[in-house]
C-alpha cells in the first residue's frame, strides 16, 4: 500500500492544476477543491492506520536510498496530515460559503483555489518528508502559496502586512538553505535516516552550529519568542479563511520540523535549556501582548504565539511523556485555533468589527455564535475536562517528573500563561457577547451563509471529539513518542 504514500501531495498538485485550467467555471472549481481535500482526508486516514504496523516509506521517481528523494509515513506524519486534511477541508467550505454570502460565489477570484491547494501540497510534503532538501521545498511550496493568500484583495493594510511576512519569511528560508548546505558538505548526505549516524560522527561544535541554524530558521517559522513579531501584525490583515488556516497549520509546520530535527537528527542535544527558556519566553510574552489588546484578531494572534511555548515545552524536555503531551497539543491547538479565527470572521460579519469597544450584546442577538465561540475559547484555556486542559496537565506532569529547576519554573509559568489565557478569551466574551451593544457606529453587518456557520460548527465539533477520545489519542501519541526517541523503526523503515 505504499503507493498511498504520495496521493496527499500528488492530489492537491493536480487538482491545483485542475482548477487553475477551469479559472471561467467557479462551481467547477469549488467541487474540484472539496473534491480534492476530501479525497485526501481519507488517504491520510487511511495511512494513519497503515502506520501502525511501521513507517511506510516510498522512493521519488524510483531512485534508490538514499540518492533519491524519499517519502515516510510514520504515526506523526500520518497524525499530521489527518488533522491539517480535516482542517483545510473545513476552512475552505468556510471560504466557500463566505463566497455565496457576499455575492462572489458567481466572480471568485480565480487564482484562490488553486492557490489554497498548492498550500495544501506544502504542507503535506513538509510532514512526509524524509530528506531535508525535500522539507525546505515543502516550505517553499506553501510560503509562495501563503504570499498570494495573505495579498488577496489588495488592500493597502494587506500588501504592507504581506510584504513584512514575505521579508521574514524569506530571511528563515535563507537560514535553512544555508543550514542544508553545510550539513551537506559535512556529511555529505541530507536523508535524514542517513544523517543520523553521520551527525553523531561530527565534532561537538559543528554539530551545535548546524543544531543552532535549523532552530534559528524553523524557529521564525514557529514564531517562537523572540522571532515572533511579524506574526500579530501580518495574519490579522488577511481574510477570516485564509487567517484561520494560516494559525492552524503554518506555525505548526514548523513546530513539527522542530520536533522532527530534535528527535531524530540532534537527540539529548545541548540545547535542550535554550529550548525551555524560549518557551518560557514564548508563553509569558505572548500571553501579555494578547491581555494588552483590544481587537478579537489581534488578541487571538497573540495567544496563538503563546501557546506555541506550550509545544516546545515538551520537545524541550526530551522525553517521553513531555514529547507525547506536546503531540496531543499540538494536534489540539490546529483544531482549536482554526476554529476560534473562523468565530472571529463570523463576529466581524455580525458585528460589523472585531474591535472590542464596537461590540456588544451578541450572546443575545446570535446565541449560535455565542456557542461556537464559548467552547473553543473553553477549550483553549484549559478548562476541564476539555482537551486543552488534558494536554497542558500532560506538561506539567511532564514537566514536575523532569524534577529540574528550569521545568518547574516552566510548569509554573504553563500556569500562568492558561490563567492569562482564561481571562484575555473571557474579556472577549464579557465585551462582545455579554455586556449591553454598544452605541459606537460599526459597518452594517454582513450575512453569514449556513455554510460558513456549519463548517465552523464542525471545527468546533472536531474540538471536542479530542476530549472524548482523549484516551485512544493519548495512547497514540505515546506511541508515536516512544518511536521518536527509539529513531531505530524510522531509520529500519528508510534504510533496511
Amino acid at each position: 500500500m505504499t503507493w498511498l504514500v504520495p496521493l496527499p501531495v500528488v492530489m492537491p498538485l493536480l487538482g491545483a492544476a485542475a482548477t487553475l485550467l477551469m479559472f471561467r467555471r467557479p462551481r467547477v472549481q469549488r467541487a474540484i477543491s472539496v473534491s480534492v481535500l476530501a479525497a485526501t482526508l481519507v488517504v491520510s486516514a487511511v495511512l494513519l492506520v497503515l502506520a501502525a504496523g511501521g513507517p511506510l516509506v516510498v522512493a521519488v521517481g524510483g531512485w534508490p536510498v538514499p540518492l533519491g528523494i524519499v517519502l515516510v509515513a510514520d504515526q506523526l506524519a500520518t497524525l499530521m496530515l489527518v488533522v491539517s486534511s480535516a482542517v483545510t477541508l473545513c476552512v475552505l467550505l468556510y471560504s466557500i460559503g463566505q463566497g455565496g454570502a457576499d455575492g462572489d460565489e458567481e466572480h471568485p477570484l480565480s487564482v484562490y483555489h488553486p492557490t489554497y491547494l498548492i498550500l495544501t501540497a506544502g504542507v503535506t510534503n513538509a510532514f512526509l518528508s524524509g530528506d531535508l532538501f525535500n522539507l525546505y521545498v515543502g516550505f517553499e511550496i506553501l510560503l509562495a502559496a501563503s504570499y498570494v493568500l495573505i495579498t488577496l484583495g489588495g488592500t493597502e493594510t494587506r500588501i504592507r502586512a504581506g510584504t513584512t511576512y514575505v521579508v521574514v519569511s524569506l530571511l528563515s528560508s535563507v537560514i535553512f538553505l544555508a543550514a542544508i548546505g553545510l550539513i551537506y558538505a559535512a556529511t555529505g548526505t541530507l536523508n535524514m535516516a542517513q544523517l543520523v549516524d553521520r551527525l553523531d560522527a561530527l565534532p561537538d561544535g559543528v554539530r551545535l552550529v548546524l543544531q543552532g541554524m535549523l532552530l534559528l530558521a524553523f524557529g521564525i517559522k514557529a514564531a517562537i519568542f523572540p522571532l515572533s513579531a511579524w506574526l500579530p501584525d501580518s495574519y490579522p490583515t488577511a481574510p477570516a479563511p485564509v487567517t484561520a488556516v494560516f494559525a492552524g497549520l503554518l506555525t505548526k509546520v514548523g513546530v513539527y520540523a522542530i520536533i522532527r530535527t530534535e528527535t531524530l537528527l540532534f537527540p539529548g542535544g545541548r540545547v535542550a535549556d535554550l529550548l525551555m527558556v524560549a518557551a518560557l519566553s514564548t508563553m509569558v510574552v505572548g500571553i501579555l501582548g494578547a491581555v494588552a489588546q483590544s481587537d478579537i484578531k489581534r488578541l487571538l494572534s497573540f495567544t496563538l504565539v503563546s501557546h506555541i511555548g506550550y509545544l516546545l515545552f515538551g520537545v524541550g524536555l526530551a522525553s517521553r511523556a513531555g514529547l507525547s503531551a506536546a503531540v496531543f497539543y499540538t494536534l489540539h491547538h490546529i483544531v482549536v485555533q482554526t476554529t476560534l479565527f473562523l468565530v472571529a470572521g463570523l463576529i466581524e460579519r455580525r458585528g460589523g468589527s472585531t474591535a472590542l469597544d464596537r461590540l456588544g450584546g451578541l450572546a443575545r442577538t446570535a446565541p449560535v455564535l455565542a456557542v461556537l465561540f464559548l467552547l473553543p475559547a473553553l477549550n483553549l484555556a484549559g478548562i476541564p475536562p476539555f482537551s486543552g486542559f488534558l494536554g497542558k496537565l500532560g506538561l506539567i506532569q511532564a514537566g514536575a517528573g523532569d524534577g529540574s529547576a528550569l521545568s518547574w519554573l516552566l510548569v509554573g509559568g504553563s500556569a500562568v500563561t492558561s490563567l492569562l489565557t482564561l481571562y484575555a478569551l473571557a474579556r472577549v466574551w464579557n465585551l462582545a457577547f455579554w455586556r449591553t451593544p454598544a452605541t459606537v457606529a460599526v459597518a452594517a453587518p454582513l450575512r453569514s451563509s449556513r455554510l460558513m456557520v456549519t463548517s465552523t460548527a464542525a471545527l468546533v465539533v472536531a474540538g471536542m471529539l479530542f476530549t472524548v477520545a482523549a484516551g485512544p489519542l493519548y495512547a497514540l501519541t505515546d506511541t508515536v513518542a516512544a518511536d521518536l526517541l527509539a529513531r531505530s523503526p524510522y531509520v529500519r523503515a528508510v534504510l533496511p
